[in-house]
């Protein structure tokens, strides 16, 4: 069994050995969780989450907020095959985000430069308001680091056809 994250057609299908990570592995019991979709030079997840993920009553805590935000920039980076650690992240709260209610939080790319790649999130609600912002600064992996992550992970990436039909790196 493995964890996958989609992407849109003619984009790469990464796909994963069951991992523990917090926000996306699926071993974690406690964990999130979350289904990552890839697109260019961004990615984005939809999800509802539980009471156990709350902070104040009926309202989700701010580290859990931080934590899919920096998941969905950080898997922005692995949308252009590049690999990566949060050196910087500042938050902005605009609104409560109420447990049991449906979300969607999305990171981009808005600059790469060389090593260093800045990024941007935002989580929003159903109606489309936006409830949190968030900014990034990751460093990039050099080439041997990240031949030991894919080797660690399982990391298979698939380059699907118009047809459906993929192929492994």
């Amino acid at each position: 069994m493995t964890s996958e994250v989609r992407a849109v057609a003619g984009r790469p299908t990464f796909e994963f050995q069951p991992h523990n990570c917090f926000a996306c592995g699926e071993l974690n019991e406690h964990g999130l969780k979350l289904q990552l979709h890839l697109e260019e030079r961004r990615s984005w997840t939809e999800f509802v989450l539980e009471d156990r993920f709350e902070g104040w009553q009926g309202v989700t805590h701010g580290g859990i907020i931080a934590t899919i935000l920096d998941e969905v920039m950080a898997w922005a980076l692995v949308a252009e095959d590049n690999w990566g650690v949060t050196a910087r992240m500042s938050l902005e709260f605009k609104r409560p985000v109420a447990v049991g209610t449906q979300v969607r939080a999305e990171g981009w790319i808005v600059r790469n430069r060389r090593r260093l790649i800045d990024t941007a999130g935002q989580v929003v609600d159903a109606d489309g308001n936006v409830l949190a912002t968030a900014e990034a600064v990751y460093v990039a992996a050099g080439e041997e680091r990240k031949r030991e992550l894919i080797e660690r992970y399982g990391v298979r990436i698939k380059y699907a056809r118009d047809t459906g039909e993929g192929i492994s790196k």
